[in-house]
């Protein structure tokens, strides 16, 4: 059996009981002027401690709105993703329901012990020692010093930091020290978890573990937050998506319906189209998991481009990586639905390398893969394909959620 790192579904009924956050209404105004920045906030601190302020529901000169009307909800177990490009306010929403920052209107309500996770290692003093950080951290999540002893070792062999325990904070790569963040939040047994680009750090071993540990916790019923730039890590640990744009809500649901009309959205908006050929933007190094797709394409009998799809002919689906390292044991895994079909009736297509050995290894640069298909066995129609890049069949490097393309028949058969 191929073990598989997917989205792992939460029970299938949530108990009936008040949910452990809830947003209501969330706004939040910045000022995108520093001296009138100031100037505000001292305004807004004056008119706080007198009792006398009004009308933060509108804009004074150079303000905008960061986030605007945000309302949603968060149950017991439950892992809610917040997905958006840069600037859409999702770390700004973390930042409020951790009481970091006042809404300008709006509140959220808690129930329960919160561990933020906002900034990886942000909390920790350079100049002391894990060990000391440790301590620190941990009793500023709502510890005790007899509870700290007890879970120290635990906090350490999962930080993987034995050897430089001892050693001053300052010392430690971002790695380590985001590692060592992570561990002292879990270990805390919090009720909920905001996490912000936490799996954005780290090696693939490291990535898979907090996976595993933070499907652990939901078992144990504890709810999170998660907020990270690659949608695959929302669709692996989490049941339910906030999708923000430009501080606006655009919709929530179900991970998968979410992430497809994030995806959507921002390729739409940013997709380069040339020679036939759909380019995907390049991804941050922060945000790339070592292999990036950047093309998808097709190439006829002859491996010329083609947007030309007919049904029964030689057709090559193909994929442009562009890989950060060497990867060995590298497999594509294709899936392709007919758009409008009947619901519940599967793939009409559905292809996995690992399931036919056919395994390959990426050197550092763009290297082409190909799907050959002797015979296109697709009734005309408009599909759309998921296109997938594995690390031998278990890690994830990449993922094109929606992909569509039309076929077509041809008319030599159509006059058969």
């Amino acid at each position: 059996m191929v073990l598989d790192i997917q989205r792992q579904s939460a029970p299938a009924e949530l108990p009936k009981e008040p949910p452990v956050i809830s947003v209501e209404g969330i706004s939040k105004k910045f000022c995108r002027d520093l001296k009138r920045s100031l100037f505000y906030g001292v305004c807004d601190i004056a008119a706080d401690l007198t009792g006398g302020r009004q009308h933060s529901d509108r804009l004074r000169p150079k303000e905008f709105w960061a986030l605007q009307s945000i309302s949603f909800q968060l149950h017991r177990g439950e892992a809610v993703g917040l997905v958006g490009s840069n600037g859409a306010g999702k770390s700004t929403l973390l930042r409020i329901i951790s009481g970091l920052i006042k809404p300008d209107t709006g509140q959220v309500r808690i129930r329960g012990r919160l561990a933020p996770l906002i900034a990886l290692g942000a909390g920790f003093n350079p100049i002391l020692t894990g060990r000391e950080n440790i301590y620190a951290n941990m009793s500023i999540l709502g510890l005790t010093t007899r509870q700290i002893d007890q879970r120290f070792q635990d906090v350490v062999a999962f930080a993987e930091i034995e050897a430089a325990i001892d050693a001053p904070v300052q010392t430690y790569s971002s790695g380590m020290a985001a590692r060592l963040g992570f561990a002292c939040a879990i270990y805390t047994e919090p009720n909920i978890l905001l996490i912000d680009e936490v799996l954005a750090v780290g090696d693939a071993r490291f990535k898979a573990k907090c996976y595993r540990r933070l499907y652990e916790l939901r078992q144990r019923g504890v709810s999170f937050i998660l907020v990270n730039h690659n949608a695959q890590a929302i669709l692996n640990i989490c049941d339910r998506a906030v999708y923000l744009s430009q501080g606006k809500l655009i919709t929530q649901g179900p991970v998968s319906a979410v992430v497809d009309r994030y995806e959507q959205d921002l390729f739409l908006d940013r997709i380069e189209s040339s020679d036939n050929r759909i380019t995907l933007p390049a991804k941050a190094p922060e945000v790339s998991t070592g292999v990036d797709i950047r093309d998808v394409f097709f190439r006829d009998a002859q491996g010329q481009l083609t947007q030309t799809l007919l049904t029964g002919e030689p057709l090559s689906l193909c994929v442009t990586c562009e890989a950060h390292d060497s990867y060995d044991g590298t497999a594509l895994d294709i899936r392709i639905a007919k758009v409008g079909g009947v619901e519940g009736a599967g793939y009409a297509l559905a292809l996995r390398g690992q399931n036919d050995d056919a395994f390959f290894d990426l050197r550092p640069g763009l290297s082409e893969l190909q799907l050959r298909l002797p015979y296109l066995g697709l009734v005309p129609g408009i599909y759309t394909a998921q296109v997938r890049l594995r690390k031998d069949a278990v890690y994830t490097f990449d993922v094109v959620e929606s992909f569509r393309f039309t076929v077509t028949a041809d008319s030599r058969i159509n006059k058969c």
